[in-house]
């Protein structure tokens, strides 16, 4: 028998040798070493316009009424060309090392494991985009890059909630892997040739135009989400980009958060502390403020109601409930119980919260903090030690802190950030003995109220001053909770507005018990939103959006109707003199104790990249490398008009600037915490 001899595979260039399936590889096969990375481009370009059109389609309506959809498609071809130079870079710049004889078997490799990696994940996150959307009317962004540091919670949510649509995820992005891998099987019959110099003659060319593709701008700046923000509509606006790109930018802009309120302009100190200072007198705030060297905005705040013995602090932060959720505030009627509720004490009609995240609220309603492009400072390195909050200020008069969850308290870094700031105790999942029903995101509302009650009621028989933070969980997609509570609001059981009323009848239950306990005579209440469920709109910030209850009763609190604009910022000052406590803080938030009714109030809203400062129904809009924007807020409709400057403009521009890099500046320098234990104020005047 003779010897088997192997012939040679058909040169790539005969047209016999490309099935079907094979053919964009006749295009890329002329770019010699490059041709895996120009397969990315003719296979990547359609791809990301598909998904765009798609998208658009899904979004007909708000899309329509921008006018602009023509020029949505042409930018977004730019977008997806930056976005697939970034991606080609990396190779791009091994090219003189890699892809030369010696080692062209391995340059095979690298490109064909870079490009079909490149187009997976590309095709991953376009295939979440649609669900991000419907949640956060957003395309992926920082939240996306957030929620994967938590994939047991994220993917037990998915797997209750939207099994559909991780499994119809899951199949598309395996089958792309699946047809990248086909694609780029020729690639790896690709024999070597080129010569040395066509290779180096080309290569710096090649570098350079991608260079200026990743660029996409001969301005002074490059590219960034806001040049393609072309409409009023936000979540229009990130159409226009890719899923990557926008993740990409959202993994940029956290490295970089520290300077982030910078987007909006720049101020030096003394005009941030001469803004916020003139800001205090317009809503005649009368505390001092101490001039302390290390702490530019420590207040000293006398409570304006004397007690012989500071009452004790209850905070209930309401997972996602929003004023749509409250029938007197303009929503559905799925909050009964707080509605029967808001006539004990003082209801707030007009109180917005300063962000779209639980963390946000968190940040607003216990330390008092602005918000800020970044994220909130409960996940900020500099911000996990000594950073003024609720629980520290009490604590320095004796009180005892806890925090009570019913999932796990490491999610958004809320076990560090509390226990490093004040807090004595954490509550969370794991310390609950047989739970009445447990969902994705840890025991029902139903458990953490009994745990409250009963952590309560061992704080006041221990007779020492306490404050304890309440964050429920009922309300949050995929909306779990027990059967038979309830008669739902709608069909199916598992939707928003059910866990709300679900939410809502526990709260209540909560209530009546605490007021026939003996703790009830000793303790102030607040029931608050973290922030609303879902916001969106097609304004530059949904302002109606941010609107949320807000309820202070307990003790002695008279009822009250709290008309003015107030911030969740305000809320902390306003307890402690509620409370009965004199401090020294750095909170500039306004103590609503102390103000006429009659006044018009303020808020300010982080909405992804805008900022909104709203003084009555005058609002302005920071928007980043762009002219502030200003409209009009009708309190009664909840409509958010366009409107030409008024004659104060530039002041309310300034104030807005000034409170926007306020907290950027005060974390950074870390000046956001509480003096010296000691330290008397009489020392700290200039």
């Amino acid at each position: 028998m003779g010897r088997l001899r192997f012939l040679p595979e058909p040169p790539l260039t005969t047209p016999s040798s490309f099935s079907p399936i094979d053919r964009p590889w006749r295009l890329a096969a002329f770019f010699g070493p490059y041709a895996a990375l120009a397969l990315l481009f003719l296979i990547g370009l359609p791809l990301l316009s598909l998904s765009r059109a798609g998208l658009m389609l899904w979004q007909a309506e708000r899309v329509a009424a921008t006018g602009i959809w023509p020029e949505m498609l042409l930018q977004g071809v730019r977008v997806d060309i930056i976005q697939l130079s970034l991606l080609a870079l990396p190779l791009l710049l091994l090219a003189p090392l890699l892809a030369l004889r010696p080692l062209w078997p391995l340059w095979r490799r690298l490109n064909a494991f870079w490009v079909i990696l490149a187009l997976t994940l590309l095709v991953l996150l376009e295939v979440s985009s649609p669900q991000f959307i419907s949640e956060y009317d957003s395309r992926p962004n920082r939240l996306f890059i957030e929620y994967l540091k938590y994939p047991g919670e994220v993917f037990s949510m998915l797997w209750t909630g939207f099994r559909l649509q991780l499994l119809a995820g899951i199949v598309l992005t395996t089958l792309a892997a699946v047809t990248a891998t086909r694609l780029l099987r020729p690639w790896l019959r690709q024999e070597h040739s080129w010569s040395m110099w066509k290779l180096w003659l080309t290569w710096p060319l090649l570098v350079l135009v991608c260079a200026l593709a990743i660029r996409s701008s001969l301005d002074h700046r490059p590219a960034n989400p806001a040049m393609f923000a072309l409409t009023g509509d936000p979540m229009v606006n990130t159409l226009i980009l890719n899923s990557a790109w926008s993740v990409t930018h959202a993994v940029y802009g956290m490295r970089h958060e520290a300077r982030s309120s910078e987007i909006y302009g720049q101020m030096s100190e003394a005009e941030i502390l001469a803004e916020m200072r003139a800001a205090r007198q317009s809503l005649g705030d009368a505390r001092p403020l101490l001039d302390h060297p290390e702490i530019p905005t420590l207040a000293s705040q006398q409570a304006t109601i004397r007690r012989q013995r500071p009452l004790n602090l209850v905070i209930v932060l309401e997972e996602s409930l929003g004023a749509t959720f409250v029938e007197s505030l303009g929503g559905v009627p799925v909050t009964p119980e707080l509605e029967k509720l808001k006539k004990e004490g003082w209801w707030f009609e007009q109180l917005y919260a300063t962000g779209t995240r639980s963390i946000r609220g968190i940040e607003a309603v216990v330390t008092g903090f602005l918000p800020t492009p970044a994220q909130a400072v409960v996940k900020l390195q500099l911000a996990q030690r000594d950073f003024a909050s609720l629980a520290s200020i009490l604590g320095q008069h004796g009180y005892e802190s806890e925090f009570i969850y019913g999932g796990e308290a490491h999610f958004d870094n809320m076990r560090g950030f509390f226990t490093n700031n004040g807090f004595n105790r954490v509550t969370d999942q794991k310390d609950y003995k047989n739970p009445v029903f447990s969902s994705s995101w840890g025991v029902s509302d139903e458990d953490l109220f009994n745990k409250t009650h009963e952590r309560l009621s061992a704080k006041h028989q221990e007779g020492k001053p306490n404050f304890t933070l309440v964050f429920t969980s009922s309300n949050h997609a995929p909306f779990e909770f027990p059967d038979g509570r309830i008669e739902l609001y709608d069909q199916p059981k598992g939707t928003d507005n059910n866990a709300v009323k679900y939410a809502d009848h526990v709260l209540g239950r909560f209530i009546d018990q605490a007021k026939a306990s003996a703790y009830w005579q000793d303790t102030v209440f607040l029931i608050v939103a973290d922030h609303d469920i879902r916001v969106r709109g097609d304004s530059l910030v949904p302002i109606e959006r941010f609107h949320i209850p807000g309820l202070i009763l307990g003790a002695d609190i008279q009822p009250r109707k709290v008309k003015t604009i107030a911030s969740q910022i305000d809320l902390a000052p306003t307890l402690l003199s509620l409370m009965g406590v004199d401090a020294e803080h750095p909170m500039i938030g306004r103590d609503l104790t102390r103000e006429p009714e009659n006044l018009p109030g303020r808020a300010m809203m982080q909405y992804e990249q805008h900022y909104a400062w709203m003084e009555g129904e005058k609002v302005v809009v920071l928007r980043p490398e762009k002219a502030p924007e200003h409209g009009h807020y009708d309190l009664r409709t909840k409509h958010l008009q366009a409107a030409s400057p008024p004659p104060e403009a530039k002041a309310l521009e300034r104030r807005a600037l000034a409170h926007a890099l306020l907290p950027a500046w005060l974390y950074r320098e870390q000046r956001y915490k509480l003096p010296e234990a000691g330290e008397q104020a009489a020392t700290l005047r200039r």
